[in-house]
């Protein structure tokens, strides 16, 4: 296994050297469970916020061949460690905006199926990606049926404000997933994304291990 770090014992991303496309910590696994709400040809626009270990944008590149991705890193090292360490590929389909997340989002035009927000300083702090403005910013990027999906980080901070944040930006339509043990909140927010039942998602779970390896199982599981 290979860890990414900013300067302090956080984890903020990893890789397991035989298996480099694979996503091995639960909450980028978790980041993935739209893939469970939409159909197989989806996404075919994505936005990241937060390049990291570069993990859930191997994922699906690799899964979603017709995918193209917007990564919005804030730091050119992190992109740098990715690139050396972590296998990132050179494509013209995995495009990467060094900037801030806030910023960017609030000032392309662009729209997207996808957005996953993964970005937080050395200390686990979101800053403005935990903002009312950004969420907005994010809701006017979706196309239709569009999803955002995000992580928080409790790490003793209160998630309430921020849930109540997101709820306001959309409307209610906002699907928390169960606190994972690594401390890890994983929430979706989009249309539609209350919707499915549990038995759907137990289907469509069997599909997307079928397809990409990706076994969403345990986190449905605790969500009956």
């Amino acid at each position: 296994m290979r860890y990414l770090h900013f300067g302090s014992e956080l984890v903020q991303g990893a890789m397991r050297i035989a298996r480099p496309w694979a996503l091995e910590l639960e909450y980028t696994r978790e980041l993935m469970f739209p893939l469970l709400l939409r159909p197989e040809s989806w996404p075919r626009a994505v936005l990241q916020v937060g390049l990291g270990a570069a993990s859930t944008a191997k994922f699906l590149f690799r899964h979603r061949a017709r995918a193209r991705i917007t990564v919005v890193e804030l730091d050119a090292d992190v992109l740098a460690a990715a690139r050396a360490f972590f296998r990132m590929p050179d494509d013209p389909r995995l495009r990467i905006e060094i900037g801030e997340g806030h910023e960017f989002t609030s000032s392309t035009r662009s729209q997207f199926d996808l957005v996953v927000v993964d970005g937080f300083d050395a200390e686990g702090r979101p800053g403005m990606l935990d903002q009312s403005p950004f969420y907005l910013a994010c809701r006017q990027r979706l196309r239709e049926r569009g999803l955002v999906t995000i992580n928080l980080i409790d790490r003793g901070r209160n998630l309430g404000p921020g849930l109540d944040r997101l709820h306001e930006a959309f409307d209610g339509q906002v699907r928390v997933l169960p606190r994972n043990p690594g401390g890890n909140t994983i929430v979706i927010a989009g249309e539609g994304v209350l919707s499915a039942s549990l038995d759907a998602l137990q289907a469509a779970t069997e599909k997307l291990k079928a397809a990409t390896g990706l076994d969403l199982a345990p986190t449905v599981a605790r969500m009956s």
